[in-house]
């Protein structure tokens, strides 16, 4: 297959990107930043998507000592995810993409398409301590095109009150009839069961994953028996009451304010909520997303991917190299994940490291460690088509508009003509 030129190849995939919204996994989406320090021309160009951290916070801090340790100045710049990725693609596109980009991790796959980014390998960066399920959501084709500085991902949060009111040890929640068991328990004594975040855009689809792959589903048949099934359980919950309407319009943020009201025994949510579930006015337990028939299901994961865009002068590949290797050692990845409040680190070390100082985060690192990238399978830049026609088929069943099985039908249909399949 012939490869077109970088310019053209760029502003295909910039055109296709630009209705991709913010993919999912923060707990909300900050407002566009503008360069947050200023350095010499020739310093080391470092884009990421956290304009909410200034050149004084500890994550520009810990930045600017990886680049001292490299022998090197950081330009740091700050954008919101969705500018992050147009602005790359277009200097992808007159050739001056910065040394270093983060990455929300379904975007890389775009970019590495596009011909932009320098594969791990080329670069010389030894991939194989992160963890496959982790790592697998950079790779196309086989080649990985950046390393995750950490991961979050999705669980069920309880209220520990409502349980112990109704009955239910959260320890006995292993599969989907012991947690509908759990949730009409819940309803019997007057309070609410469970909220999830069904809204029609990436989120839907991002809350809706952990059952769809639960069940055995797979991205590339929506209207699988298996993903019928996800979805009437979904669907079920509504009909019956155990989860509220409002659920087919929340989004992540809606779902935990409704959670942190109390009335609520279950919310699904994220790895960003630890710190907000410690503060909460009632005592809060997280348990593993069930799949159908046992076991914790896998949950798609967050976070973003450090990249390298390829230069024309090779020699500054050295530095950044040391950059690279100095945010992701044990130690950095720990820091990472606890500037972040929190990120999973992404290797063995990283995670026995962040566990030895809290020792609670032993269920989220399980999560990520079951959990599986949206793009993982050789997806790449098919995955937001697919997730539009998901959460567009979600909706349809939600809403009562359509039925479980022909929503994903029409689902199906959808994603084939869209990636051409």
């Amino acid at each position: 297959m012939t490869r077109t030129s970088l310019p053209t190849r760029v502003a295909v995939f910039g055109t296709a990107f630009l209705a991709l919204s913010v993919l999912t996994a923060c707990a909300s989406a900050p407002q566009p930043g503008s360069p947050v320090e200023d350095a010499a021309d020739s310093a080391h160009t470092w884009w990421d998507p956290y304009p909410q951290h200034d050149a004084n916070s500890a994550w520009a801090k810990r930045v600017n000592t990886c680049g001292q340790q490299a022998g090197v100045t950081i330009k740091r710049t700050a954008y919101d995810t969705t500018a992050l990725t147009n602005q790359a693609l277009l200097a992808g596109q007159e050739g001056n993409a910065p040394d270093v980009i983060l990455l929300d991790n379904p975007v890389v796959s775009t970019l590495a398409d596009a011909g932009m980014l320098a594969t791990m390998s080329d670069f010389g960066l030894d991939t194989a301590r992160f963890d496959k399920n982790l790592i697998a959501a950079g790779e196309l084709d086989g080649k990985a095109y950046g390393v995750p500085i950490g991961a979050n991902t999705l669980a069920l949060y309880y209220n520990k009150k409502i349980l112990e009111d109704a009955g239910v040890n959260p320890e006995s929640i292993k599969d989907w009839d012991s947690l509908t068991a759990a949730l009409k328990k819940v309803k019997a004594v007057g309070k609410k069961p469970i909220t999830f975040a069904g809204i029609g855009t990436e989120e839907g689809s991002f809350q809706f994953l952990p059952w769809f792959w639960g069940a055995g589903a797979q991205l590339t048949q929506l209207d699988s028996p298996q993903a019928v099934e996800a979805l009437e359980l979904w669907n079920s919950w509504l009909k019956d009451g155990l989860a509220p309407n409002s659920v087919i319009s929340n989004s992540q943020n809606t779902t935990w304010e409704e959670f942190l009201t109390g009335d609520f025994a279950f919310a699904e949510n994220g790895t960003w909520q630890i710190d907000s579930a410690a503060k909460a006015d009632f005592p809060t337990g997280i348990v593993q997303i069930p799949a159908k028939n046992g076991g914790a299901a896998p949950t798609p994961t967050g976070g973003e991917f450090i990249t390298v865009p390829i230069q024309k002068d090779t020699k500054r590949y050295d530095a950044t190299k040391k950059i690279l290797e100095c945010m992701t050692t044990p130690e950095g990845l720990v820091e990472t994940g606890t500037t972040f409040a929190y990120y999973i680190p992404s290797t063995t070390g990283g995670q026995e490291a962040i566990l030895a100082k809290e020792p609670d985060l032993k269920p989220w690192v399980e999560a990520v460690r079951s959990a599986k990238g949206r793009t993982s399978d050789n997806l790449g830049t098919k995955y937001p088509k697919i997730s539009e026609a998901l959460w567009t088929g979600v909706q349809k069943a939600l809403s009562g508009s359509a039925g479980p099985a022909d929503a994903l039908k029409d689902a199906q249909a959808q994603a084939e003509q869209a990636t051409g399949n």
